[in-house]
């Protein structure tokens, strides 16, 4: 079993080459942690992590892994669809599709406050996913994506990487099957690539772990939340045609919970706004803007006006960080 240190003498992974020894490395540790008759359950966001996560496991022992994936509105267009096209279908795996999204949008009905938004999507996934693990027999095994960034913030007291303490006292006693617990991010994308996961997978945009509803500023509703996914959906369209997919670390929309006037087809309007966020960085603790060329900030506020029903304006947050945070909340 390895240890939560990675070694000092452990090679990068930058390669194809390097990326295929450590495929095969640990497939052979998931054998034998699992033995041959074990099963796994996984909580598939379809997230970098998760998704290189039961790929590998998937790679070692097969039908014995199922993956649960929670769709809980909260994601950007056509996640929920790509996730069960590419496990379901692609790589065959047993997946659990569970549309939670009605339980999940009326619990955070009327709630504004971001820290209370966060704990109450946080503790319906963990009910809807030890509901579908109570439906399943055998597991004894819970695969998880940690990475290395996750274990060394946990030993800094910045976070805990372990997602398990949260799960109802039937399920603490799994135990935890972690292949790219001792990889930094870029190397996870690299082993991503091998294993034949998609780029649009494999080179996502980081994704807050409450999705969308830290992005629907204040009280989420279920138009306004449309609109965030809408303008996001235009905003990765016309970055894509502009050549800067890949080359601007993460951007993205929010529509904050507050109105305008406007204009449209002649007639007077009170819609929301659309914030865009582009911006780079390096370790997450400074973040600098991405300065778009205008006839691309002219594509989008036409696209967005007039697609996105509820908005008549397109602002652009030029602030860096410090003194603004990556989200909004």
């Amino acid at each position: 079993m390895q240890t939560d240190v990675r070694p000092e003498s452990m090679q990068r992974i930058t390669t194809p080459e390097l990326a295929q020894a450590f495929i095969e490395e640990q497939i052979a540790a998931i054998n034998k942690q699992v033995g041959p008759d074990g099963q796994v359950l996984l909580a598939l966001s379809g997230g970098v992590d998760s998704s290189v996560c039961a790929a590998l496991i998937s790679k070692a022992i097969g039908k014995r892994l199922t993956c649960v994936h929670v769709n809980h509105g909260l994601l950007r267009k056509g996640e929920p669809e790509q996730v069960c096209k590419v496990f379901g279908e692609e790589f065959d795996l047993n997946l659990v599709y569970v549309d939670a999204v009605d339980r999940f949008l009326n619990a955070l009905a009327g709630v504004s406050d971001p820290e209370t938004k966060r704990k109450i999507i946080g503790r319906i996934f963990i009910e809807v996913f030890a509901e579908e693990a109570r439906k399943l027999s055998g597991i004894s095994f819970l695969g998880q994506g940690t990475i290395y960034p996750d274990i060394l913030e946990s030993k800094d007291g910045i976070k805990a990487h372990h997602n398990v303490g949260g799960l109802p006292e039937d399920m603490k006693d799994f135990e935890l099957v972690e292949p790219v617990k001792l990889l930094y991010k870029d190397e996870v994308r690299v082993v991503g690539k091998a294993l034949g996961l998609p780029d649009s997978m494999v080179f996502r945009q980081p994704f807050p772990g409450p999705g969308l509803g830290v992005r629907c500023v204040g009280a989420i509703t279920r138009d306004r939340l449309e609109a965030v996914r809408e303008s996001d959906a235009i905003l990765r369209e016309e970055f894509a045609k502009a050549g800067l997919e890949g080359k601007v670390w993460q951007y993205f929309t929010v529509v904050p919970d507050f109105k305008s006037t406007g204009i449209k087809n002649g007639k007077r309007t009170f819609d929301w706004p659309c914030i865009i966020r582009a911006i780079n960085t390096v370790d997450v603790v400074e973040v600098t803007v991405e300065h778009l060329p205008a006839d691309l900030i002219d594509r989008l506020v036409q696209r967005i006006t007039t697609e996105v029903p509820g908005i008549n304006r397109v602002l652009y947050d030029f602030t860096p960080k410090p003194p603004a945070t990556v989200e909004y909340e």
